[in-house]
């Protein structure tokens, strides 16, 4: 969620609730100054979940490594 800084100052309660579900950026005059997150989510846990759905299940960690690194093979 994006708020400006002024509403993130009068509502900071609102968003110290929020910030427990999702990130909230933080903005002056139209640039983003501040980005609140969890902390008690880990960095592993958030791209995850923005990830999970996209590799299908039949791929393994080892797949995709090989995979990798025979793109890399073939460019030399």
């Amino acid at each position: 969620m994006q708020v400006t800084a002024t509403e993130f100052k009068l509502n900071l309660g609102k968003y110290l609730e929020l910030v427990l579900t999702e990130d909230v950026w933080i903005t002056k005059n139209g640039k983003t100054v501040a980005k609140l997150i969890n902390p008690n989510v880990s960095a592993v846990d958030a791209i995850a979940g923005v990830l999970a759905g996209k590799v299908p299940k039949e791929l393994s960690a080892h797949s995709l490594r090989e995979e990798r690194l025979s793109r890399y093979e073939s460019d030399d």
